[in-house]
């Protein structure tokens, strides 16, 4: 009869998996970069500077609940703001376009419609406050 000798298995060294562990941990944590969210941009005037603005110069944009959009209180859709703002600014540079919402509208109803007006290079926008 044949007896097989069981072989010792060798065993791997596991001391230092620790270490090995901690320094992967510490490298990636120093080069990972942390995105940063950019927001929006926008340049808001110094406080205090109030002035009377002429009524023929400013043009009310709401949008509702539903995202539905009114323009000096027609409906457009979100496709034809950019071409109706560069038309109101090629006939009359100093216009300002006076946004409000309905305090249900969704957000990025919203953000459209601005990007839109940054679009068609509209640089006076009013944010205005929403009904109560």
């Amino acid at each position: 009869m044949i007896i097989k000798k069981k072989r010792k298995v060798d065993e791997i060294n596991s001391s230092s998996m620790a270490d090995i562990a901690f320094l992967l941990l510490v490298f990636f944590l120093v080069t990972t970069t942390i995105s940063m969210d950019k927001g929006i941009s926008l340049v808001l005037p110094a406080e205090g500077n109030e002035m009377e603005v002429n009524q023929k110069n400013i043009i009310n944009i709401l949008i509702n609940e539903s995202g539905r959009i009114l323009i000096d209180e027609k409906p457009k859709m979100i496709s034809e703001v950019k071409g109706l703002v560069e038309r109101k600014i090629g006939s009359n540079p100093n216009v300002i376009f006076s946004v409000q919402t309905h305090p249900r509208t969704k957000y990025q109803d919203y953000i459209s419609l601005l990007d839109e007006l940054k679009k068609a290079k509209a640089t006076k926008i009013s944010i205005a406050n929403p009904p109560e």
